[in-house]
């Protein structure tokens, strides 16, 4: 396990579609960033509160000029998350701040490609049966 501390910056990013003349308004949370702190889970902490108070999201930075300050609404969740409303010029957006521990990292790994035997093959023979879904340990032992 390692003790490696990052600040995590979630959005509620936003999409403007217009499919079939209908202008839709997608609303989505996606991790914006991962700033990588140190060892110090204190410093983490702080440096979450500080991302909290003045990161500016995206949607609002589009349309700020010099000298702009936003309205902003941080608040602290007992579980230790910043949840923050951002207004500026009749926009607005929520952020999540979180001081975050790593837990768990592991690399991609591609399988080796395919031969033109068993191309052939899987051609012939239909695709393989779908990846079963994520189950609790105690259900894949039963299963």
């Amino acid at each position: 396990m390692t003790a490696e501390w990052y600040v995590l910056i979630e959005e509620d990013t936003r999409t403007t579609e217009r499919p079939d003349g209908v202008e839709l308004r997608l609303h989505r949370w996606m991790l914006v960033g991962t700033y990588h702190i140190g060892r110090d889970e204190a410093e983490a902490v702080a440096a979450a509160e500080d991302a909290a108070l003045n990161y500016m999201p995206g949607v609002l930075a589009r349309h700020a000029r010099p000298g702009d300050e936003p309205a902003r609404h941080a608040f602290l969740a007992q579980d230790g998350a910043w949840v923050v409303l951002v207004r500026q010029r009749h926009r607005e957006c929520h952020i999540r701040v979180t001081a975050a521990r790593l837990m768990h990292s592991q690399e991609e790994k591609e399988a080796p490609p395919k031969s033109m035997k068993e191309k052939f093959r899987s051609a012939l023979e239909g695709p393989p049966p779908p990846l079963k879904p994520w189950a609790p340990p105690k259900q894949r032992e039963q299963g």
